[in-house]
């Protein structure tokens, strides 16, 4: 190989942004010369680097761009804890399928029994498995779709989302919602009826809806669509919380909350 040729290979390298083979290429092919490799064997070792780097940016952009506040895994769920939590039904819903189906997932249940912990969970193995996902607070979502109705700009809004294949709508019911603020949410749930995913938590009961919205007749149509193809768990059980103060003796373990 002459110079010019070496040079206009790194340059040309740089073009197509295969960075992770520019960078390794010069070590490999010197590795590659000494143990003989073949020229399949150069080229499939160069191409799989660049292919796992890009994978890893790319998981790592998706992973930022999902919001989550924090990481939580599957694996770190204390499910004996939570008896009542069938695992199988999580390890189901963790396949992932309600995403290809445009399915919902609804997670019910008091305050500090994992339903937060299971949908980050939940988004976590969906962004590893290539989707789009984004994280938000439902008081702080609603404030977003409200400012963006003011300014004319709601449909701007609900097409961003819409690139989203699945949204994570945590802690439904803390904070009730204005009349204006429950128009925009019915426009965000009725744009992916049937067409993109959302997981909610909320520590309402489905009858106690019509609470969160000022409203029974738009809570039931929201319920009407979230819940025409969706999975509902319901966790009934103690805190982790609870759970944590009580080991460190801070409060009995008689205390039930």
């Amino acid at each position: 190989m002459t110079n010019f040729e070496y040079e206009r290979l790194h340059h040309n390298l740089k073009l197509l942004k295969l960075g992770t083979f520019e960078s390794v290429l010069d070590n490999y092919l010197e590795i590659a010369s000494n143990e003989k490799k073949s020229t399949i064997e150069i080229l499939d070792y160069l191409v799989d680097r660049e292919l796992r780097s890009k994978e890893s940016r790319s998981l790592a952009l998706r992973t930022r761009k999902a919001g989550f506040p924090m990481e939580k895994r599957l694996d770190d769920f204390d499910f004996e804890f939570q008896p009542s939590l069938d695992k199988s039904v999580i390890n189901e819903i963790a396949s992932l399928k309600f995403i290809h189906n445009a399915e919902n997932v609804v997670l019910l249940g008091p305050p500090g029994v994992g339903k937060t912990h299971l949908a980050i969970a939940l988004g976590i193995e969906a962004v590893r498995a290539g989707f789009r996902v984004q994280f938000a607070n439902a008081s702080a979502l609603i404030e977003r779709l409200a400012k963006a109705d003011r300014e004319k700009r709601l449909e701007e809004m609900i097409r961003e989302l819409s690139r989203f294949q699945l949204i994570i709508i945590d802690e439904m019911g803390y904070l009730p919602f204005d009349d204006f603020g429950a128009h925009c949410f019915f426009q965000l749930v009725s744009r992916r009826y049937e067409r993109a995913s959302i997981i909610f938590t909320s520590n309402k009961s489905y009858g106690e809806w019509g609470d969160i919205f000022k409203d029974h007749v738009i809570a039931a149509a929201i319920l009407d669509r979230i819940l025409h193809h969706c999975t509902t768990v319901n966790i009934k059980g103690d805190s982790y919380r609870l759970k944590d103060r009580k080991r460190q003796g801070i409060i009995p373990q008689s205390f039930s909350g």
